[in-house]
């Protein structure tokens, strides 16, 4: 009976190492397509922002580095644009608060003058 357990044990323990194995190929393919994807679109990036490195123009080519900080710039840039639109948005709001409220002074004023006549 203790090794028929030991059987079983060891059937379990070889079952378990194979569903290891192959969660391991699965996770090792998927790193694989995940490089394959940096790599795709690092080269995509490099490609926007240096299209004369694209077309073959000598001496074009930009560093990695290079791409980083165009990337950040580009990113920095966009958050300067949300920053103003947002500052636009609120001025745009208040001026049309204001309208408001001269329109109804001038309903008033209207009213007014109407009384008086």
């Amino acid at each position: 009976q203790a090794e028929e357990e030991l059987q079983e044990a060891c059937a379990r323990q070889a079952l378990q190492l194979q569903e290891m194995g192959r969660r391991e190929r699965l996770l090792r393919a998927d790193v694989g397509r995940a490089k394959e994807q940096l790599e795709s679109f690092k080269t995509h990036v490099m490609r926007v922002c240096s299209p004369a490195a694209a077309a073959g123009v000598a001496g074009k080519a930009l560093t990695e580095q290079q791409v980083i900080e165009k990337v950040r710039q580009v990113s920095d840039e966009n958050q300067q644009s949300h920053e103003r639109e947002k500052c636009l948005q609120e001025e745009l709001s208040s001026r049309l608060s204001k309208e408001k409220e001269v329109a109804a002074n001038v309903e008033v004023v209207k009213k007014s003058l109407q009384e008086l006549q």
